[in-house]
């Protein structure tokens, strides 16, 4: 009997994907990038700063004007005052105190300085006694770290990955500068005999220090910035590339990833790891008040004299001056944080984008004095012994 042939098995045809699985796809896919559009061009009107400040002050109580209670503060209107993390942190020669919008007290440290100084990256704070010894490091509602027998402070910086730059007196120089990683370990020390240092800032990479010495140059004071690339291993330190200021007198730096801003008293300077500067001078008027807290701009508040009568409000960019705005009352405190400026008058406080369009104002019932403004664009309003938030709806 002939053996029979077993049928060949076909292959199994693939399945096809349902239409209306496909559909959905399809659906999802176009309202994702109809959204992602829809968010860059309409960024300001949907304003994710709305959201960052919900979440972050959901529980806090306030009034029909955005303002939460004022609470009392420990200290006066002399104390150093700055913005930490949502927080306000309160410095003053006898006391540390970091205080919730609520009014609850995280931080309650004794202390005794005599000049009290605050450098904050948003997350973190360096407080430090000018010309003494102490020294704190603040984040997550706690101290971190503190050094209480440093030689002679003149400056303490922390850049945005929590890399600390302290610039002290030294035994045998003139200055010494020391870096510390994210643990507070020194990784590099540059100690500097030719001259003064002033200051001194790491970028934000960690990969480039700037420190700002004074000296002599063709026999008349002199300021210089001083760039060194940071490879984190023992040995001597020297410049990769030194940028003369000239006789300007620096009031205060801030490093980004590439740039240093250098306020002076004739203008404001940016200089570039390439070393090309930028300038904005001031025109010839007087410089009133400052804020490098902002986003990729620093603001400057000048007038033709240096108290009283209007003054005039500047924003200014690597690029230069960006956009100005004149002011007729006389102006109690300015502030600046990511995209936004506040200005506070003894009537009011009024709240810009970095454009100087006019964001948010409320009316200064309280007799504030003092503004800090937090990068999403609330306030701290700060008077004489209290102090209160304002969250813009």
């Amino acid at each position: 009997m002939a053996e029979q042939k077993k049928p060949k098995e076909q292959a199994p045809q693939k399945k096809k994907p349902n239409i209306l699985v496909r559909l959905l796809v399809f659906l999802l896919v176009a309202a994702v990038a109809a959204g992602a559009l829809a968010f860059v061009v309409f960024r300001d009107e949907l304003n994710i700063d709305n959201l960052r400040r919900w979440i972050r002050y959901r529980s806090l109580l306030r009034n029909d004007s955005g303002q939460a209670e004022a609470f009392l503060y420990d200290g006066g209107l002399d104390d150093t005052f700055a913005a930490l993390d949502g927080d306000l942190l309160v410095c003053s020669s006898n006391a540390i105190s970091l205080y919730s919008g609520s009014g609850t007290r995280y931080i309650s440290q004794s202390v005794s300085m005599e000049h009290p100084v605050v450098n904050t990256n948003g997350s973190q704070a360096v407080v430090y006694d000018a010309g003494g010894t102490q020294l704190f490091v603040l984040g997550d509602r706690a101290i971190q770290w503190s050094e209480e027998a440093l030689n002679t402070i003149t400056s303490a910086r922390l850049n945005a990955s929590g890399q600390l730059t302290v610039v002290t007196g030294a035994s045998g120089y003139r200055s010494s500068v020391r870096v510390y990683n994210a643990s507070f370990d020194p990784v590099v020390t540059v100690n500097i005999s030719s001259s003064l240092a002033m200051d001194a800032a790491l970028s934000d990479d960690g990969k480039t220090l700037a420190i700002l010495t004074v000296g002599q140059e063709g026999g008349t004071f002199a300021t210089t910035v001083n760039f060194y690339t940071l490879n984190y291993s023992a040995g001597e330190y020297t410049p990769d590339l030194s940028v003369s200021l000239g006789r300007e007198v620096a009031l205060d730096i801030r490093h980004a990833s590439n740039l240093l801003w250098v306020v002076t008293d004739q203008g404001l300077i940016s200089v570039n790891h390439s070393g090309e500067l930028q300038r904005v001078t001031w025109e010839n008027q007087h410089l009133r008040r400052y804020d490098m807290g902002g986003d990729g701009y620093a603001a400057a508040l000048l007038g033709k004299y240096r108290t009283g009568g209007s003054s005039e409000l500047w924003i200014a960019d690597e690029n230069g001056k960006s956009a100005t705005l004149e002011v007729d009352e006389q102006v109690l405190s300015i502030s600046a944080a990511g995209r936004y400026v506040a200005v506070l008058t003894g009537s009011s406080l009024n709240i810009y984008t970095a454009d100087l369009k006019l964001y948010s104002s409320l009316e200064n019932k309280d007799g504030a004095r003092k503004v800090l403004l937090l990068e999403n664009g609330s306030a701290v309003l700060v008077s004489p012994t209290s102090a209160g938030f304002y969250i813009p709806s």
